[in-house]
């Protein structure tokens, strides 16, 4: 898994990647100061559900699957992600533990931001750091209208009530979708 990058090569990347594109080069060279490469084999956990979030992540190459505690089975994978796909920023805006596991599915290459250096761009009023964690929200606030719309899909093709969904789901998806 030998891989050299050029910090050209990584601000371009970067640059590609949704989260980072509002950043100015020199605001991304700014936030590639304290990432981190980091190199995960086939099957190796890059986190898990529950740890104290102490950093969020951008796939560079290779792939990894998000992964769930299921209560009728060990785990439950609800996604894939490949390069440019970014993860555990929740952890950096709430100080909330791992809500999922992440786990390298292939040789995977991941950039690490540690919360703890974010924070002290935060601290200094980095504006890189302010445009990222807009970015964040915004990215947050799509995957809440993704999964209430979803959800909402899953109740409406729901053709009975016979295990009560509608009257459970119903008004949690109400609660989510009030800020709407």
């Amino acid at each position: 898994m030998e891989l050299s990058l050029t910090l050209e090569q990584v601000i371009e990347f970067l640059l590609e990647t949704d989260l980072f594109k509002s950043l100015e080069a020199d605001e991304l060279a700014e936030i590639v100061q304290i990432m981190q490469l980091q190199r995960f084999r086939p099957e190796q956990p890059i986190f898990r559900e529950g740890e104290d979030g102490n950093a969020w992540y951008v796939i560079y190459d290779g792939e990894a699957k998000v992964v769930k505690r299921d209560p009728f089975s060990p785990t439950r994978e609800v996604a894939t992600l490949g390069p440019h796909a970014c993860f555990g920023e929740m952890a950096i805006l709430d100080d909330s533990p791992r809500s999922a596991s992440i786990v390298a599915v292939a040789d995977t290459t991941a950039f690490r931001f540690p919360s703890s250096l974010f924070q002290m761009l935060l601290e200094e009023e980095s504006v890189a750091a302010y445009k990222l964690i807009h970015a964040m929200a915004k990215t947050l606030c799509e995957r809440q209208r993704r999964m209430n719309q979803q959800l909402t899909d899953m109740i409406d093709k729901q053709e009975t009530d016979d295990l009560g969904l509608r009257t459970r789901v119903g008004p949690l998806l109400d609660e989510s979708s009030i800020s709407e």
